[in-house]
């Protein structure tokens, strides 16, 4: 973040916010405009594709679910903002310390934080293990979301949505949305990684998130098995003990919790609402 943050200050903070005497180094400084640029970044993406999503992916015709609910999208966009304005606090945390320095963040692509040797190829395999690390992570403390005595006090918000929207991304409770983000903040506290990387990985994961929510359900058919997409996840919201993964299926699969979409099945979302038309129709 100290890229974003140099950034900021060079064409908008110095000029034309802080006063002379607060020196750009300055942690209290800092920690405003991390907090300022963090809530900032994250409502654009949210409400950026998320609406480019809802307006121009998502299939408006299963807003007519029995369990789509009243006012939903409004509700879900509500509970999102709220959410990622909660959630800065503990992440500016995190940002601050990689900011000052305390993480195994590097900016040269020849040469990492531990003085090592890098170049492309060690760059593309920080890739990899950073998404297969994370997805990993997120598996498993989204089902820990699911037990009994922790569900009803965090998850509970997020599965309100049975049939949920683009906005239904970010709508949990701060507590469960922070701790699901929190494996992208602690890899490169752990293993090495580019400063790009960290950031458009950062960035790419909320995308995603809007994605599997969108309600397209279509996936190339040799991906289906691989990966977890929004045909996968709207199994989630309405079957709950199921499709937990973030990315892919491995850890459903390995977890004994992977479930075959039912919208591939011919018993998805769309289907239930063609049917209870026909029957409508019949009944007439």
């Amino acid at each position: 973040m100290d890229h974003v943050l140099d950034i900021a200050d060079c064409y908008f903070f110095t000029p034309y916010i802080y006063p002379v005497s607060w020196p750009e180094s300055w942690a209290v400084r800092q920690i405003i405009s991390l907090w300022v640029v963090t809530n900032l970044g994250a409502l654009l993406v949210y409400l950026v594709f998320g609406a480019l999503n809802f307006y121009y992916v998502f299939d408006h015709v299963l807003m007519k679910h029995p369990q789509f609910i009243e006012h939903q999208v409004r509700k879900e966009i509500q509970l999102g903002t709220v959410s990622i304005f909660w959630m800065s606090f503990p992440t500016v945390v995190l940002f601050f310390w990689e900011v000052r320095g305390h993480s195994k963040l590097h900016d040269s692509i020849s040469e990492n934080s531990l003085g090592e040797k890098t170049g492309w190829v060690s760059s593309l395999i920080s890739i990899i293990h950073s998404i297969l690390f994370t997805d990993m992570c997120i598996y498993w403390i989204h089902r820990a979301m699911h037990h009994q005595n922790i569900y009803k006090h965090l998850h509970k918000q997020h599965h309100t949505f049975k049939i949920p929207t683009p906005f239904a991304s970010h709508a949990f409770h701060p507590l469960d949305g922070f701790l699901q983000s929190l494996p992208y903040h602690i890899y490169p506290f752990i293993f090495p990684l580019h400063k790009v990387v960290y950031l458009s990985l950062f960035v790419f994961v909320n995308i995603w998130t809007i994605s599997i929510h969108d309600g397209d359900y279509r996936l190339p058919g040799p991906l289906i098995f691989l990966i977890n997409g929004a045909a996968h996840h709207v199994d989630h919201h309405l079957y709950f003990n199921y499709n937990y993964g973030q990315y892919f299926t491995l850890w459903d699969r390995l977890g004994g919790s992977y479930r075959h979409p039912s919208a591939l099945l011919g018993n998805g979302p769309r289907d239930q609402i063609r049917k209870l038309t026909t029957e409508a129709a019949q009944t007439q």
